[in-house]
C-alpha cells in the first residue's frame, strides 16, 4: 500500500507540474511563427520545411495551448457573462500572468480535470490489484475535482504575490517620487524614473499608466484603472491622495512626502504584525513534530528499560 501511496503522490505532483507548463504562453504580439522562422534565419540554419519549424515549438505551444483556446471558445457560449468579468477581474489582479484570457482560463479547469482525472483512473485501471481498481471511479472523481479547481488555487495565489510585492515597492518606490518631485520633475517624469530604475510589479504598473496617458486616456482615469488592477488598498489611497491634490492644487510634494510615510509606518506594522503570528504558527510543528521527537530520544530508553524490567519480573 505505501508503494501505491507514493505512486499516486508522483503522480499528483506531475499532473501540476504538466498544469502549469500548460499555463505557460508566450505574448500574442507577434505571430511565434514567424518569430521562430527569422530565429532559424538569423542562426544561419536550414529550414528543410515549414513542418520542421512547427514541431520545433514546445509541446504546450503546439497543443495544450491550441486545445485550451479551442475548449475557451466553446465554453464562452456556456459561460455566464459574470463569470467571465470576475474571471477576467482576477487575471488583472495577477498582472495578466502568460497573457491568458479569460475564457482560456474557464477552458483550464476543465483541461485540469481531464489531466488529473484521466491520468488517475489510467493509471489505477492497469494496476492488478482488484480493490485498488474497485475505487478507481472514486479516485477519479476526486482527482477530477482537484484538477477543476487547480487553476483558481493557482490564480489566488499568483494575485496574493503580486499584492505583496507591490505592497513591499511601494515605500521606496514613494520615496523616489517624492524625491524627484521635490527636485522639480513633474508627476509623470517621476514616474518614469521609477519606471526606469525597478523591474517589478509596482514598475510594471507605473509604465503602465504612462502608456495610457499617453494614448490619450486623463492621468486620473489612468490612475482608477491601477488602483483597480492592484486591488491593494494601500495604492487606493494613495491614488485618491493624488487625485485630490490635482483637484484642490495642494502641493503634489507635501502629499507624496506624507503618502510615503504612511506607507512606511504600514510595512513596519505589517513586520511586527508577521512577528506576532509567528509564535503561533510555530505551535503546531511544535507540538505535533518536534517534541514528540525530541520526547522519543529522551524518554526512548527508559521506556524500554522499564518495559525489559516488567517483562522479566525484576521490578
Amino acid at each position: 500500500m505505501w508503494i501505491l501511496w507514493l505512486l499516486l503522490a508522483v503522480l499528483v505532483v506531475g499532473a501540476i507540474v504538466l498544469a502549469i507548463i500548460g499555463l505557460r504562453q508566450q505574448e500574442e504580439d507577434n505571430d511565434p511563427l514567424q518569430e521562430r522562422l527569422a530565429e532559424y534565419i538569423d542562426s544561419g540554419r536550414e529550414i528543410q520545411s515549414l513542418e520542421e519549424v512547427e514541431l520545433s515549438q514546445p509541446f504546450t505551444q503546439r497543443v495544450v495551448m491550441p486545445l485550451a483556446r479551442s475548449l475557451g471558445q466553446l465554453a464562452l457560449r456556456f459561460t455566464p457573462q459574470s463569470v467571465l468579468q470576475n474571471t477576467q477581474r482576477n487575471l488583472e489582479l495577477a498582472g495578466r500572468p502568460q497573457g491568458v484570457e479569460a475564457p482560456t482560463f474557464v477552458a483550464l479547469h476543465f483541461v485540469g480535470a481531464l489531466l488529473f482525472g484521466g491520468l488517475i483512473f489510467f493509471l489505477l485501471g492497469i494496476s492488478h490489484n482488484p480493490g485498488i481498481r474497485k475505487q478507481a471511479l472514486l479516485l477519479t472523481v476526486i482527482f477530477g475535482v482537484l484538477g477543476f479547481f487547480f487553476p483558481d488555487l493557482w490564480l489566488q495565489s499568483k494575485i496574493k504575490r503580486r499584492q505583496q510585492n507591490i505592497l513591499k515597492a511601494m515605500p521606496d518606490a514613494l520615496d523616489l517620487l517624492t524625491i524627484c518631485v521635490g527636485a522639480g520633475l513633474g508627476f509623470d517624469n517621476a514616474m518614469q524614473k521609477v519606471v526606469d530604475k525597478w523591474d517589478n510589479e509596482l514598475a510594471f504598473e507605473f509604465g503602465r499608466v504612462l502608456r495610457e496617458i499617453q494614448l490619450g486616456k486623463s492621468r486620473r482615469e489612468a490612475l482608477r484603472d491601477m488602483a483597480e488592477r492592484v486591488g491593494v488598498p494601500e495604492m487606493s489611497s494613495f491614488v485618491a491622495a493624488i487625485i485630490q491634490s490635482e483637484q484642490l492644487g495642494v502641493s503634489l510634494g507635501n502629499v507624496l512626502q506624507i503618502q510615503a510615510e504612511n506607507m512606511r509606518i504600514k510595512r513596519r506594522q505589517r513586520a511586527e504584525e508577521a512577528a506576532q503570528k509567528a509564535p503561533v504558527k510555530m505551535l503546531f510543528p511544535l507540538a505535533f513534530l518536534v517534541m514528540p521527537a525530541l520526547f522519543l530520544v529522551l524518554l526512548g530508553p527508559a521506556v524500554m528499560i522499564i518495559v525489559q524490567l516488567f517483562s522479566s519480573g525484576e521490578f
